[in-house]
């Protein structure tokens, strides 16, 4: 199955139009909607790939539904539909970090190039926060474990080495890993000094 793809815009002329072309193209469109609010409850129901939203809506403007899908993660990427190519709009689009662009009227050769660079950095971006997410878990990881390493050497008058080992030891035999090890070492030392 394609990439799913949110489409909102309040011409049904236009959702219509450019629902056929995903759909011929094998991306999976998902919710086909006429405002803002109901781009993000669609969002929040199918997490999709993309959304493509046009800027201009009733109810919640496609500038507004987007910071809202951006600050909750409801879709990977953001591309705007518009009739307006003015400053103020590319602008607004720059701040909240839209990854494409595109003006009224569309058709084949101008929406497909813009939605596969789109979705593919999506995609991209998605990798680098889950890379930062990892390596923030293992400086932390660290840290735990150089200070209980510390806290050893210190109560139990260890190398640095020593310390480490027993840690990795407590953290075999008690078949939890060594940060847990090492998170329990801290807690008991603050305890200890109360």
């Amino acid at each position: 199955m394609g990439k799913k793809i949110v489409i909102a815009d309040d011409e049904p002329i236009t959702i219509m139009d450019i629902s056929e072309i995903l759909t011929e193209e094998g991306y999976n469109v998902v919710a086909e909607v006429s405002d803002g609010f109901d781009a993000i409850e669609a969002c929040r129901q199918h997490k999709p790939d993309l959304a493509l939203l046009d800027i201009k809506m009733p109810l919640l403007n496609g500038i507004k539904a987007a910071r809202i899908i951006k600050e909750e993660e409801l879709a990977e990427t953001i591309v705007f539909l518009t009739a307006y190519s003015n400053k103020n709009f590319i602008s607004q689009a720059k701040e909240v970090g839209i990854m494409g662009y595109l003006v009224k009227p569309i058709d084949r050769a101008s929406l497909l190039p813009v939605i596969e660079l789109a979705i593919a950095k999506g995609e991209e971006m998605i990798n680098i926060k889950e890379n930062i997410k990892a390596l923030k878990s293992k400086l932390e990881k660290r840290k735990l474990i150089s200070r209980a390493k510390g806290i050893l050497m210190d109560s139990d008058g260890l190398s640095e080495e020593e310390a480490y080992n027993k840690i990795r030891k407590l953290s075999m035999d008690k078949r939890c890993s060594m940060k847990e090890i090492a998170h329990v070492i801290i807690i008991n030392s603050n305890c200890m000094g109360e």
